[in-house]
């Protein structure tokens, strides 16, 4: 019913940048909360960022100033920038959305895209 689609993974250099998109599709009215989530090697799953449909952000106290979420309310879109990349970084990123109305008048809870795969290494 919502489809959500990362994209703008790959392969980044120690101190550099990338920026990551997710648009969300479907028979949607509104989203409360989009973020981002990842999962590093050996490591537990953990939150990056979220926003609210406000503009409110919440951020893993070791990414702030680091890396910004954003997102486009009218593409349904959240994006993540990531600067000043570590190896540590390195880590499949998941979207998802929390509290989507959708245009039918149902809601659903939370969904999650598949996945993009960031890697920082030189």
């Amino acid at each position: 019913q919502v489809q959500l689609v990362e994209s703008g993974g790959g392969l980044g250099q120690p101190g550099g940048s990338l920026r990551l998109s997710c648009a969300a599709s479907g028979s949607i009215f509104s989203i409360n909360v989009m973020g981002w989530y990842r999962q590093a090697p050996g490591k537990q799953f953990e939150l990056v960022a979220t926003i609210t449909s406000g503009g409110s952000t919440s951020y893993a106290d070791s990414l702030k100033g680091r890396f910004t979420i954003s997102r486009d309310n009218a593409k349904n879109t959240v994006y993540l920038q990531m600067n000043s990349l570590k190896p540590e970084d390195t880590a499949v990123y998941y979207c998802t959305a929390q509290d989507i109305s959708t245009d039918r008048g149902s809601t659903i809870g939370r969904s999650w895209g598949q996945g993009t795969q960031v890697t920082v290494s030189s």
